[in-house]
């Protein structure tokens, strides 16, 4: 049960290390404690970044999805993403995850070290560029076409542990490294308590209810998360083709009007809405950072090819504000949005710098 959180915090400033230094910690897998350390990332090494949030836990995607799972002493870099040039191009833009002993503290003005710099911990036999770029692939089946692809994400459930959702450990982490300020973290695990309690009520559910949606309403302002899907089962859900392009300023439809367009599975032609973590951004004016036609499967490693494209905007994603085993999850991952649940927006109508509201 022992967890080591990563020796840096959120907002930190970091080194990373040299190709060589890196390439010492690795294994003939190119791993670091079951970590890859990828292709995609060798762009990074020797220049200065800042630490966006400590990774001391993740979601699971691959062996139980939608639990949580815990990591030693790791973090993500503000704005470093997977461009997946080395994965055939998958379009999935997944936050990358860099162990402490593939980074090193920013020296500062005076030539010193803002914390004790240790060096990068080796591992036996080591690793070179090229067994990098072969690690990408795994062994295809006989006779499937296309080949299955190896990254941090297909093998993020054998570089981390199991997490129960009440160990508490994890909330006391998410304030002491910097990712989330106790009052968020508070909210957080109050109205997540609320859900629970309402869940299992024996009597009183719609006193308890009145009290659940004033309480939400209060802390978040916004209406507690739910949907109305309202394309009857046997019914083709609509689509729409607007050709956004990366650049172009969108707004989010009202959540009433993305009902209109999703099956009672909530979905609208296999793209699943969740009303938990994406209708909170419904009415933003957002920029649309891409179209997205193929990503890995983390569970198979197999590319999906998208039937019909979707959209990426940037700067928005998963927050983890209602999952139910990996609250306060710093992954971030992008969600992905169909063209009709979004509008054009007039040059008029766009925000003047800062965050899209």
């Amino acid at each position: 049960m022992s967890w080591r959180l990563s020796r840096f915090r959120a907002g930190d400033t970091v080194d990373v290390r040299s190709i060589a230094e890196i390439l010492a910690t690795l294994d003939r897998n190119g791993c670091l404690d079951g970590m890859p350390f990828m292709p995609e990332m060798l762009q990074c090494c020797g220049k200065r970044f800042r630490v966006g949030a400590v990774a001391h836990k993740t979601c699971d995607m691959v062996g139980q999805p939608g639990t949580g799972r815990r990591l030693q002493a790791t973090v993500h870099l503000a704005g470093l993403r997977c461009d997946g040039l080395a994965h055939d191009g998958c379009q999935a833009e997944c936050n990358l995850f860099w162990k402490d002993e593939w980074l090193k503290p920013a020296e500062d003005k005076e030539g010193g070290l803002s914390r004790p710099a240790t060096a990068g911990k080796a591992s036996a036999g080591g690793c070179t560029e090229a067994q990098l770029h072969a690690n990408t692939r795994q062994s295809s089946v006989t006779g499937e076409e296309g080949p299955r692809y190896s990254c941090q994400a297909t093998q993020m459930y054998k570089a981390t542990r199991p997490l129960a959702w009440w160990d508490a450990r994890q909330y006391v982490f998410d304030v002491v490294s910097g990712n989330h300020s106790l009052r968020r973290v508070v909210r957080v695990l109050f109205l997540a308590s609320l859900r629970r309690l309402l869940e299992r009520l024996p009597f009183g559910y719609r006193f308890f209810k009145v009290f659940h949606d004033s309480m939400h309403l209060w802390l978040s302002g916004r209406q507690p998360p739910s949907l109305n899907a309202q394309v009857p089962d046997g019914v083709q859900t609509p689509a729409d083709r607007s050709d956004f392009k990366a650049g172009d300023f969108v707004r989010i439809k009202a959540q009433t009007e993305i009902e209109r367009t999703l099956n009672q599975r909530s979905r609208n032609r296999g793209l699943t809405f969740d009303p938990e973590e994406m209708a909170p951004y419904c009415g933003r004016i957002v920029k649309v950072k891409k179209s997205v036609t193929k990503i890995i499967e983390e569970p198979t490693g197999k590319m999906l090819y998208m039937k019909q494209p979707c959209i990426m905007l940037e700067g928005v994603v998963c927050n983890s504000e209602y999952a139910r085993c990996r609250l306060n999850c710093p992954r971030a991952i992008p969600s992905y949005w169909r063209e009709i649940w979004l509008e054009r927006v007039e040059d008029g109508q766009r925000p003047n710098g800062g965050p899209a509201r």
